[in-house]
């Protein structure tokens, strides 16, 4: 029978410096842990498992968003939609970006600069995804086609 058991947890003095967070003590995971490990330790309360949940749960909720919009007959066809779908993409990239990041920080220094590289540069794609349906939906109907809205997504970018 396959038997597996939650990873030990450290102390704050128990685990090299690049790896702490202000005004966390304890609840930190081996530094050097295996992938098997980071993931089974998102079922134990760590330093990071409310931040894998948060991101775990609304990347699956966005992705249900997408899929069942995306689905719909002439969301495809139709521009006015395309704005929309230009966020949801983002939106159901950086929350999974975020917990990945969060799960696998801990696998060594490198691996936690990377997850996190990739995690910021996700959330700054949502940024520029939040400019698209923003210009198309709500600025009022006098500033369309007008210089703020002409330069609105180039300055997002």
């Amino acid at each position: 029978m396959l038997s597996l058991k939650l990873p030990q947890l450290l102390q704050v003095h128990q685990v090299p410096r690049v790896f702490w967070e202000d005004g966390i003590m304890s609840g930190y995971r081996r530094p050097t842990s295996s992938a098997l490990d980071c993931v089974l330790s998102s079922f134990q309360m760590t330093n990071e498992t409310v931040n894998i949940w948060t991101h775990f749960v609304p990347t699956w909720y966005f992705l249900w968003r997408l899929l069942a919009l995306a689905g719909g007959p002439g969301f495809r066809a139709e521009p006015y939609h395309w704005p929309l779908l230009v966020f949801l993409l983002p939106a159901c990239l950086y929350p999974f970006a975020s917990c990945c990041a969060h799960t696998f920080s801990s696998m060594s220094p490198r691996a936690r600069h990377i997850c996190y590289f990739l995690d910021y540069g996700a959330l700054s794609l949502y940024s520029l995804g939040c400019a698209f349906p923003y210009a198309a939906y709500s600025m009022p109907a006098s500033w369309l086609h007008g210089r703020l809205h002409q330069f609105f997504v180039p300055a997002a970018a």
